[in-house]
């Protein structure tokens, strides 16, 4: 997973670069944890740009990091979605709740799709 922290928005970004199941989420949880510890950003994108694939441990994983923005008052987003795995986030429920955003626009947050 790569982060990039933009200290002036105070936007951190995740880019996932791994399918997310069981075996890979409590990796991807525990790093991301951290980073989030580490900036406490008011904005959280997490990049689904390289994720082919997510499973229920994902769902778990997003819920607990959305969480985790809130309790320190923060946004949370999702950008660059595959139609397979969009379709699981659609089903679960976490687009009610954690915009999709399409375009990231530099350190600017884009629209909601």
């Amino acid at each position: 997973m790569k982060t990039t922290y933009n200290e002036k928005d105070k936007l951190l970004t995740l880019k996932i670069s791994e399918e997310i199941d069981h075996h890979s989420s409590e990796k991807i949880r525990t790093r991301a944890d951290f980073e989030i510890q580490k900036y406490i950003p008011k904005k959280l994108i997490i990049d689904f740009e390289n994720v082919n694939f997510m499973d229920s441990a994902g769902i778990g994983m997003i819920l607990g990091r959305y969480k985790m923005m809130t309790m320190f008052g923060g946004e949370m987003f999702i950008t660059n979605v595959k139609p397979s795995v969009k379709k699981v986030l659609e089903m679960a429920g976490i687009t009610k709740i954690i915009p999709i955003i399409g375009d990231l626009g530099g350190t600017k947050i884009g629209k909601c799709v």
